[in-house]
């Protein structure tokens, strides 16, 4: 079988989501696997160049992964003629320089997101790197958690009739940081390093909706920072000025509304960390991260509301579960796998800096309809 290889810059691999999701659980599993099948059969094997601030951080990372190629001069690195593509994860407040350089340098650009602080800024990335010819992509991991897919597959096949809403819960509570450690760093919470759930979710809400269900026509959205001082990895106290809590109604195409709760101060009572209730004229479906179950019109029982009686069935037992009919790989490398595909031999990937953008956008929509007390309309976002 013929290989070939194709090498990548990853920038922010010391990071949290940098290192776990994007190095070890998706190049270093493709690595594992003997790269990534093409559509002729033949593999294309992947070439990590590490990238950070910290070379003693880098220097253990590559010797732990077995790993030769490391470097914090990210300009020599985009210099390399071997590196075709070029991956961001590092904070969103020092993203754009860096795709920026790497349009410039004719790499093809993978990023996590927020790709940019402003809707300018995400739409001039755009712009640049289409007129550059570089194909570019922005992480969606959320649509391909094994619940979504269960729940995008009863979306196909007609299950749920009309859709009349979408119902989301996300989050946990993030220790403050005095008596146990935090379980995200401490800049999520600054709001002048880049920090706060709605510049973190709301990108991820947007393609979620807009791919499952309609493009957002509309937000009313609350932010708050109901937590003002958490304590950092020292240790050391700190004012967070970061909204850690949202709550916003997005009004879909369709007339569809989602109501979506977003929260890093909430204690968690229900299966998953997130889930999505979707009721619809002909049956509903409530997804998770993993799990999906489903009522359909004709399997759905009668309520009455009667405080004087306890239940004596659990509402939970009268679901059913959706099967998952399929192996999902990890989100994460499933979508680098695509995105090498779309470099490669030219695959679909329609998640792109424009599609960046709009997550951009449903943030600072959100954030200025919290700051002002009004619902923001969403016109088609286009270059």
């Amino acid at each position: 079988m013929t290989r070939r290889s194709i090498g990548v810059i990853m920038n922010g691999v010391t990071g949290r989501m940098g290192y776990r999701q994007h190095l070890v659980r998706s190049i270093l599993a493709i690595r594992a696997q003997g790269g990534v099948e093409l559509a002729d059969g033949t593999r294309i094997q992947v070439e990590p160049l590490l990238v950070g601030r910290s070379e003693a951080k880098l220097r253990d990372i590559a010797e732990q992964h077995g790993l030769d190629r490391w470097t914090t001069d990210v300009d020599a690195a985009l210099s390399d003629p071997d590196m075709q593509i070029y991956f961001d994860a590092q904070l969103t407040s020092v993203r754009e320089t860096s795709i920026v350089k790497a349009i410039e340098a004719g790499k093809h650009i993978y990023t996590e997101k927020p790709i940019a602080e402003s809707v300018e800024a995400a739409l001039n990335l755009a712009r640049r790197a289409n007129q550059a010819g570089v194909k570019n992509g922005v992480v969606h991991d959320k649509l391909y958690l094994p619940g979504l897919v269960k729940l995008r597959r009863l979306i196909d096949s007609g299950f749920f009739g009309r859709i009349l809403s979408v119902r989301g819960e996300f989050g946990y509570w993030v220790f403050e940081g005095d008596w146990q450690s935090a379980q995200r760093p401490s800049w999520n919470y600054r709001k002048e390093d880049g920090g706060g759930i709605v510049s973190d979710m709301f990108c991820h809400w947007d393609y979620v909706l807009t791919n499952l269900f309609g493009r957002v026509e509309a937000v009313t959205a609350r932010a708050v920072t109901h937590i003002p001082q958490r304590w950092d990895e020292q240790g050391k106290p700190y004012d967070a000025t970061a909204d850690d809590a949202a709550y916003g109604i997005f009004e879909l195409d369709g007339g569809i509304v989602a109501q979506l709760n977003s929260s890093w101060c909430v204690r968690v009572h229900r299966d998953e960390l997130v889930e999505f209730q979707v009721d619809g004229t002909e049956g509903s479906a409530v997804a998770g991260l993993h799990n999906c179950v489903a009522q359909h019109r004709g399997a759905t029982p009668r309520p009455v509301w009667n405080p004087d009686l306890v239940e004596t069935e659990p509402f939970r037992d009268q679901w059913q579960d959706v099967p998952a009919n399929t192996d999902v790989d990890n989100g994460f490398k499933a979508q680098w796998e695509e995105f090498i595909r779309h470099v490669v031999e030219d695959g679909p990937h329609p998640y792109d800096f424009l599609a960046g953008a709009r997550g951009v956008r449903l943030a600072e929509a959100g954030l200025e309809s919290s700051a002002e007390g009004k619902r923001i309309a969403l016109p088609e976002l286009t270059l």
